[in-house]
């Protein structure tokens, strides 16, 4: 079709989703319309047809806005998508129309039609069709493949689905590492939609660049009062063991905790003072870093209000080892590494004693500002729903009964969404609001348009599609860092095959701490309900209370926040009789023993725990939805599986010598090479054709081999530091359990 009309669509053109689902590109991307035209049926409407008029043939023609094809003659319902399927092999045949030669009522293009046909910038939004009546208070009727009335992905216009037609997409991924096709068995009890304030991108680009100037702070306070940098990872832990406690409002910030001073960022503060103890391989290194240590324990002590007799011994410590060191020049690293625990031994009490108020202060400090934050951005996103004259709405009716589980609901409707820009870059997608872009692997992008399909009832024509997929992209990199591979071990997760045996062998269906972008199953738990529960999140796990299922756990490597993981897994065991199972990867850290691991251990409800060797195993890389190579890392970490089961769960999914055998085989490096993410198994994906489309999270291309920071009382790997799995991908073989939130 003519270019004046509307400009060739090119690869890297950024194409405007607007809140009305009209799509612009640059300026208008839609055809003009100088001449009066006559009304199409509603279907073609709806199909995004519109009638237009070409200057350049002095004719009338058709454009359809989501898929940017253009034709001469009126469209036919029920003809084929010529872009998927181009010889309309599986549509409808379509007697008597067009040209002599072409079926399916289609005829050959001109040349100009052909320069207007849509690139890959092209955003295609699929016809959802739902018989049912659904709000956002109906937690019991969830979009899914097996909805009545509801048609999965592959639906076209005017056409039945047929099983085994080819879904119409715009990019089908050539290795997929999710099954999205795998139906739940965990059944809790209906609930009410949740208070949380709807995503807004406004609001959280303003919640993104606090908690970017909270981080700057913290990094501030560090260096001014200790002198040293910010633990790595340290603020990301903090997050995770403050949400534990809190009870404030926001779905990031803490706001409301008891006690307002941090264990986890006290204890890691801590541990570097007066230096960072790193890892040694050679004999030079450890001389240095005890004549350092020395040194700086001397200056500190000189520095501060410490006590006379704190003041006496750390001097005569510190000049000691210095003297010592002096004049031996003979002694080995193993005799080095001895002195230093040594000499930790006798000067760290006395240097925690004089540094504790000051770290104290710093933990204060980050938390009242933390407080201060979440209070400006809840008056502004208040003030932004009560511009769009959203208020409080009455309490829904719940009634007492078991369902299978459903993602979470918001009760407030979700306000007027902005636009936001999409364009790809190769395999990237490229999201743009106000300037701050995020970015998605298309692969993963498809995944997540999938899941809204399936979760989201609240938006049937894709209208606020892109502004969530931001707002979803956004809030998990703000939570991880800007460093390099920062927090990426929050996101790492478990290998596809890994998940294919303990769903077949163990008939989990659902992970306990997982997000929409790490996901392996369409049923999981997540930090943020607000902006993941359109693409299926059921939740945070520790407010989500299961009667029954078989259920995967890899927390993030947060020592407060598994030791609440199991005070929960403990509290849900006991109340039910239902069949109950939960299978827990955690790392092995016995050096000190952590809380966490010696509770499950010794737990009244362990069936079966084996140990799997450090670098034996592997992760998937936590940065899997923005990087191209290197998806998996070795382990640098024994780790420990832990089967915790009531005795129905034990009967239904006992972890016999077999079932044990295959899931350490599944769990080996073997046939995998890190850096090649090559899944096991091809799935028929039977909704996954790759549309536009996380536990507890982009744009780097690729992520380094993890390595584990230091122990907080020894030299040894620490569980504050240690990079962390989730959950991760690839298909399986069917299953046909009952809809997702049918009354039991």
């Amino acid at each position: 079709m003519s270019s004046e009309n509307h400009g060739t669509v090119k690869g890297d053109t950024a194409l405007v989703m607007s809140p009305t689902g009209s799509a612009t590109q640059g300026s208008p991307v839609s055809p003009s319309t100088s001449k009066p035209m006559p009304e199409l049926p509603d279907e073609l409407v709806q199909a995004g047809w519109s009638k237009c008029w070409s200057k350049r043939e002095n004719r009338p023609y058709w454009f359809n806005r989501f898929t940017n094809q253009s034709m001469w003659e009126m469209p036919i319902l029920g003809q084929h998508d010529v872009i998927s399927d181009p010889l309309g092999l599986n549509a409808a045949s379509v007697e008597g129309a067009g040209d002599a030669g072409v079926g399916n009522g289609q005829r050959k293009r001109l040349l100009s039609e052909e320069a207007a046909q849509g690139g890959l910038n092209s955003f295609k939004r699929p016809k959802i069709e739902i018989g049912i009546p659904v709000t956002p208070t109906t937690p019991t009727v969830p979009i899914s493949p097996i909805t009545p009335r509801a048609k999965p992905w592959n639906s076209t216009t005017g056409t039945e689905d047929k099983p085994g037609q080819p879904a119409s997409a715009l990019y089908r991924p050539t290795i997929i590492y999710w099954d999205l096709d795998i139906q739940t068995n965990a059944v809790i009890r209906e609930r009410a939609p949740a208070n949380h304030l709807p995503p807004h991108p406004e609001i959280e680009l303003q919640r993104a660049q606090l908690t970017t100037k909270l981080r700057q702070h913290y990094q501030e306070l560090c260096y001014q009062r200790e002198g040293i940098e910010p633990p790595r990872e340290s603020f990301n832990r903090w997050l995770l063991e403050r949400k534990v406690l809190d009870k404030g409002p926001d779905p990031l910030l803490p706001s409301d905790c008891d006690p307002i001073i941090s264990r986890s960022m006290f204890r890691e503060v801590m541990n570097d003072i007066p230096i960072r103890l790193s890892r040694i391989k050679y004999k030079e290194e450890a001389r240095k870093l005890l004549f350092k240590y020395a040194e700086a324990a001397k200056k500190m002590i000189d520095s501060r209000n410490a006590t006379p007799d704190s003041r006496k011994v750390v001097k005569w410590n510190a000049e000691d080892t210095m003297n010592w060191l002096r004049r031996d020049h003979s002694a080995s690293k193993e005799d080095y590494m001895d002195r230093l625990e040594h000499l930790r031994k006798q000067c760290g009490p006395h240097v925690t004693a004089v540094a504790k108020d000051s770290v104290e202060g710093i933990c204060t400090k980050i938390y009242h500002i933390s407080v201060e934050y979440v209070r400006r951005i809840r008056q502004a996103h208040q003030t932004l729903l009560k511009d769009c004259n959203i208020t409080d709405p009455e309490a829904a009716e719940v009634q007492d009964r078991l369902v299978y589980c459903y993602p979470i609901r918001l009760a407030l409707p979700s306000p007027n969404q902005p636009r936001i820009e999409l364009h790809f870059e190769n395999d990237i997608s490229c999201l743009r609001y106000k300037g701050e872009m995020v970015k998605v692997n298309r692969g993963y992008f498809a995944k997540l348009e999938l899941l809204y399909r399936y979760s989201c009832i609240d938006d049937p024509r894709f209208e606020k599609f892109l502004s969530r997929i931001w707002c979803l992209i956004k809030r998990y990199q703000v939570m991880f860092g800007a460093g390099v591979n920062e927090g990426m071990g929050l996101q790492g997760a478990l290998p596809v095959p890994v998940f294919e045996v303990l769903n077949k062998q163990f008939g989990v269906s659902f992970e306990c701490f997982a997000s929409p972008l790490n996901s392996y199953f369409k049923q999981f738990c997540s930090a943020f309900p607000d902006t993941d529960g359109f693409f299926g999140s059921r939740g945070p796990f520790l407010n989500f209370s299961p009667a029954s299922g078989s259920f995967e756990a890899n927390p993030p490597f947060c020592e407060e926040l598994m030791d609440a993981m199991v005070t929960h897994f403990e509290e849900l065991l006991e109340k039910s009789s239902e069949p109950l199972s939960f299978i827990i990867f955690v790392p092995e850290w016995r050096d000190p023993l952590t809380p966490a691991l010696n509770r499950m251990e010794t737990s009244a409800f362990l069936r079966h725990h084996m140990s799997v060797p450090a670098f034996e195993h592997e992760y998937r890389s936590g940065s899997q939805h923005i990087c191209k190579k290197e998806m998996y890392y070795k382990a640098v970490h024994g780790t420990v599986i832990i089967f915790l089961q009531n005795d129905s769960g034990f009967t239904k999914w006992e972890p016999t010598p077999e079932r044990i055998q295959e899931l350490l085989a599944a769990y080996q490096v073997s046939q995998r090479t890190l850096g090649s993410p090559v899944p096991s198994s091809t799935s028929s994906a039977p909704t996954m054709p790759s549309p536009a489309s996380a536990e507890l999270s982009g744009s780097k291309d690729s992520t380094a081999a993890k390595t584990a920071p230091e122990r907080s009382a020894s030299l040894d790997t620490s569980p504050a530091s240690q990079e962390n799995s989730s959950s991760s991908c690839s298909p399986l073989e069917n299953t046909t359990p009952p809809s997702e939130a049918a009354s039991l």
